[in-house]
Parts: structure tokens; sequence; C-alpha cells
């Protein structure tokens, strides 16, 4: 019996020992394999017998050496996962080819198939799905789009911290669940998920065929009558703006239901929501639903560029939608229109920190607005500066009598004065500015141009953002240190100018979205008004691009 369970036992040692000498040798020829493909990567880019572009050849270099060279997808579920991943990029508004999604289809099949091939083979099949990878990574974590090449300006950070690339990429590998690790790595909340849901949902529109056109014809005011109805409604119906109903062809007076479907579209593309369908409101309409799927594939786009560099706590303004918010724990806990730049003197997109309020504020006039707008009108209106409350200073801070000073001589070239508005109701910047000092001289203020706000475009100011609830807003900013409407009054009345510094700087960003939806999934759209979108739909739809930060 022991001499039985002895041999058993050299027997099974010697088959252990072949095994293991077996899987050194083919661990040998692995390393050898990927080795050589690496080297055929540095000198041509392609792999060996392949078309394939592989973008993130240095990067690769760096994980294939901690690995000592060793192949890194040895997992059929893990490569399952890789090509779910890709797939779910069409979510996204990306599109999947640019992971190499025919070669990483082709490499899970044979996997699937039992197929077994060569070292230099899957050599090939393993720089593939590691490239592959990395770019999903990359557009997801910084977009496809650099904002850098539109905005020189640009300060929001597209960096992994302190994460290294390559280690980064080793744990998505190595993690048990890819997907799992994906979804963690990138999480952007409510409002990505949200466009998500919208780009999914017009992307059906499109692919039911879309909405027909409205046929041009006069103003349509409620109440009336016009054989265009039914196609109006069947387009309101197909955008949910219009519940589903009966009796379409009959339809022939413009009822009090159909006018409550026009005033949410209305309100959904900031237009006055009057239930007047007339130029604006008609040009919205007919605008294809193709058109709309771009126009969210491209914001889709913009949150990737902002969504990882947020804190919980923030100030957002959406200079296309002429809306601020207040968002906590990034939920929209307040919001106002605003005022932002003319398309001749836009309002920049950039990041930053509320630091302080200004009650009470003046208005130093910059020269451009002084010597270009101001000026012209001096000459015409001796008063000027008693009417409008200006003081005149010169370079050392001086004050100048207005009345002194021969207007017709002064041009813009020789203009030697700086113009201060004094504090009060007629000031430009109203009675509150909210100031985060940047490069740009933009900051949040009040505004004596109440009227304005009334207008559902309302691109009107040199640049800056004028709020329309600006007290409001300053208690939002105040509030926990201890500042309220009375105490804002109390200052008011006082007539003196004062600062107020925040306890703790918040954040606020000025972005740019064309599109937007709301914590009910309500889809909003803008016109771009400063021509943005074009340049990024076109970048999206080239192939991919390895295009560094900037």
């Amino acid at each position: 019996m022991y001499q039985k369970f002895n041999k058993f036992a050299w027997l099974l040692m010697f088959i252990q020992a072949f095994a293991l000498q077996m899987a050194m040798a083919d661990d040998v020829k692995d390393r050898s394999a990927v080795r050589a493909e690496l080297e055929q990567l540095v000198t041509s880019g392609v792999p060996s017998n392949s078309d394939v572009s592989i973008a993130s050849v240095n990067l690769l270099l760096e994980i294939y050496e901690k690995r000592d060279y060793l192949p890194a997808w040895n997992d059929q579920r893990q490569i399952g996962e890789l090509l779910s991943a890709i797939k779910a990029t069409a979510a996204d508004g990306l599109d999947p080819s640019d992971y190499h999604l025919k070669q990483v289809e082709f490499i899970y099949a044979e996997l699937v198939a039992g197929r077994q091939v060569s070292p230099a083979k899957r050599a090939v099949q393993d720089l593939i799905l590691t490239d592959s990878l990395a770019r999903l990574g990359y557009h997801q974590l910084f977009g496809k789009v650099n904002p850098y090449s539109f905005d020189p300006h640009w300060n929001f950070r597209r960096e992994l911290n302190d994460i290294d690339p390559a280690t980064a990429l080793q744990s998505a590998i190595d993690s048990p669940s890819l997907t799992d690790f994906l979804n963690h790595f990138f999480q952007r909340g409510w409002f990505y998920r949200k466009l998500q849901a919208a780009l999914a949902d017009y992307r059906q529109i499109a692919a039911n065929g879309g909405w027909s056109a409205i046929p041009e014809g006069p103003t349509l005011k409620p109440g009336g009558s016009d054989r265009r109805l039914p196609v109006l409604a069947r387009r309101l119906i197909i955008s949910g703006d219009l519940a589903p109903r009966a009796g379409l062809g009959e339809l022939t007076i413009y009822d009090e239901s159909l006018q409550q479907a026009v005033r949410r579209f209305q309100e959904r593309h900031a237009l006055d929501a009057d239930a007047a369908i007339g130029p604006a409101t008609l040009r919205a309409l007919n605008v294809p639903v193709e058109k709309r799927v771009e126009q969210l594939e491209v914001n889709i786009e913009r949150a990737r560029w902002v969504l990882d560099d947020i804190e919980d706590d923030f100030v957002l303004v959406n200079i296309a939608g002429f809306r601020a918010y207040v968002l906590r724990d990034r939920e929209i806990a307040w919001e106002t229109k605003v005022q932002v730049g003319s398309a001749f003197h836009q309002s920049p997109v950039f990041r930053d920190e509320i630091k302080f309020v200004v009650i009470n504020p003046t208005w130093t006039v910059p020269f451009s607005i002084a010597t270009k707008e101001i000026l012209p009108k001096i000459k015409r209106d001796p008063n000027y500066f008693a009417s409008r409350d200006f003081d005149l200073k010169d370079n050392n801070g001086k004050f100048i009598d207005p009345a002194s000073v021969n207007w017709e001589k002064v041009t813009a070239r020789n203009f030697p004065f700086w113009m201060v508005q004094r504090p009060g109701p007629n000031n430009a910047l109203g009675r509150v500015k909210v100031m985060f000092p940047n490069e740009h001289a933009v900051y949040l203020h009040d505004t004596p141009s109440k009227a304005l706000f009334s207008k559902a475009s309302r691109a009107f100011s040199h640049g800056c953002i004028r709020v329309e609830n600006p007290f409001d807003f300053a208690e939002q900013l105040l509030g926990g240190d201890g500042w309220n409407q009375g105490k804002f009054q109390q200052v008011l009345d006082e007539g003196t100018t004062k600062t107020v510094l925040l306890s703790k700087p918040m954040p606020v960003l000025l972005l740019y979205w064309t599109a937007m939806v709301d914590p009910d999934g309500v889809v909003y759209f803008y016109d771009d008004v400063y021509e943005r979108d074009a340049r990024i739909a076109e970048v999206l739809n080239q192939p991919f691009r390895l295009d560094m930060p900037g």
C-alpha cells in the first residue's frame, strides 16, 4: 500500500513539476512576444501584421515594464466587461469605434470559441486591449475635445491629481470587476445621468422618424384658428410637451391645453412663454431632432470637462441659459435669472472662488467703456456727470471738476482720467457685487437695468454677470455668517460702502451649456449665442487622436 502511494506521489510531483516548467516556458515566450511587439510599436506605431493605431505607446511601455512584460488580459470575463464598457460609450455621445470596438469583439469571440493563439498574436491582442482601455479612460476623464484648443484661458483641471496613469490602468485591469471599477472611478452624479437619459430619448425620437416641420405662416395666437394646428399638436406630443390626445385631425381651435403645451415648450427653449407662436418659437419648433441629439452630445462632452473638478457646494452660472444656481451637496438649492455678456462682449468660461461681497459698491469705469461709449455722451451732454453720479479723477486719484475739461479736445488717445460712479441706485453695479478677483475683471452684481430680466434672451452686458435677485444671492453666500436682508438694508440705509469677507470661499463656475436637464428630467435647450457648439461637434465626429491637456 505504501509503495503504491509513494509511486502515486512521485507521479503527481512529476506532473506538477512538468506543468510548472511548461508554464515558465510559456511565460518566457509571452514575455518575449510582448517585448518584441512593444519594440515594434516604438518604431512604427502599429503592432505586427496589423493596421491598428496604438495611441498610448509610452503608457503601454510603462505598464508592461512594471509587469515584467507579462500579458495583462488573462480572463475572458474581464475582456467581456471591457467590450461592454466600449459599447456603453455610445450612451455618452462618444464613438465606440474610437476604442478598437471591432478588434475587441474579434478577440472576445475567439476566446469564447476556445481558439488557441500563438504568443505573438496574443501579445498583439493584449496591447490592443490595454490601449482600448487607455483610450476609453482618457476620454471619460478629460473628454474627447480639448477645451484648451478653444479657449486659452480655460482653467479647469485636466489631470489625474495624484494618481499615476499606469497605476490606475493596472488597477482597473486587475480589479475583480472592471465594470464596477469604472463606475466608481467616474462618478459624475445625477446631472450627467439625466443628460445621458435625455440623449437616449432624443435618439429614440430620431429613430422613430423625428417630427415634421410646421409650415410658415402668420403668428398663431391663443384662441385663434389655423390649419397648422394638427401638425403643431403632433410635434408637441413627440417632444413630450403635450399629452397624447385623440382627434388631432379635427383640431381647429388653438385651445387651452395646446397653449399650455406651447408655454412649456417655450420655457424649455428660453423663449417668452406667451403661447404666441411667432418667428422665434416657430424656428425652435422646427429645429430637427438630429440637431437636438447633437446638442446633447456636445453638452455631455462639456460635462466631462468639468464634473470631475467640482466640490459639493458651488455657484454655477450657465451663460447660454442666462441662469445662476447655488448648489449644496451637488443639488440645486437656489437659482435666479442673470444677464450675461453680449456676443460682442462675451462672458468668459472659467472657475474661481468667491471671496467677498461689496454692499453699496462704487464703479470704476474700464478704459475701453469710458473712451468708446461714455466719452461721446459726455461731449453731447454737459450734465452727464451730475445726472449719473460720476466723479472724475486724474491718474493720481485727485478729483477734477468735469466742467474745467475741454472735452472737445479729449480723445481715446489722450484720455488721462478715471471715471468713478458713486454708490446708489443709479450705479451700474447696482447695490451689491459678488467678487472673485480674476484676470477677466468679471464678477456677479446687481443692476439698475431690471426690465431686461423680463426678456427671454439676456445677453446684454460687457461680460459681467448681472443677477436678478442679488441680495437673495448674497444671503445664500453670507447667511451662515449671520447676514440677512435686514442687515443688508441697514448698510444700504447708511449709504456707506462695506466689504464683507466670506468665512469660507465659495467655488464659482462660469460655464456655457446649450442643453441642461433639471432634477425631474426636464430637458432645456438654449440658443448657441456665442456660436461654440459646431466646433465641438466637429471634433466629436473625428477619429480618435491623443490631444494632451494644455
